[in-house]
């Protein structure tokens, strides 16, 4: 199987300009806990979460409407290939211990993959594997 059969299609992002307050209305509204953040080019730019915003924004008692979305995203985003088999994707996840990944389709955002995608897809030893593997304490 691949990421695209299992992934959760019509992801959003969070523009990289948006504040963090956009953000947090975005995954207030969407029912979510984190949002990919996309560059005006619409690539991929990291992923932006609620907790970051409590942690790096509100707790350092920055403005979270004058804190943009870009100014979180640090280092290379972890991402899988629309097409990545989803061994790909479990190892992938479970190396970088993340809950949820970006799917990119000719450098565009696809869709998301994420625990409850994995449960409904892989088989119950490989979701065992996952949640130790990503759960395990570093």
């Amino acid at each position: 199987m691949m990421a695209r059969e299992i992934m959760h299609a019509g992801a959003r992002c969070v523009g990289e300009d948006e504040s963090l307050q956009v953000a947090a209305r975005m995954m207030r509204d969407l029912g979510v806990g984190s949002l990919p953040i996309c560059g005006r080019d619409d690539r991929l730019r990291g992923m932006l979460t609620d907790r970051d915003i409590v942690l790096h924004c509100c707790a350092e008692g920055r403005d979270p409407a004058s804190v943009t979305a870009g100014e979180l995203a640090a280092g290379t985003p972890h991402w899988v290939s629309a097409d990545a088999e989803t061994t790909e994707v479990l190892m992938m996840m479970e190396t970088h211990q993340i809950r949820r990944v970006p799917v990119i389709d000719h450098h565009r955002l696809v869709g998301i993959i994420s625990e409850a995608d994995l449960a409904r897809n892989i088989t119950d030893d490989q979701l065992a594997h996952f949640v130790e593997s990503v759960y395990a304490l570093r």
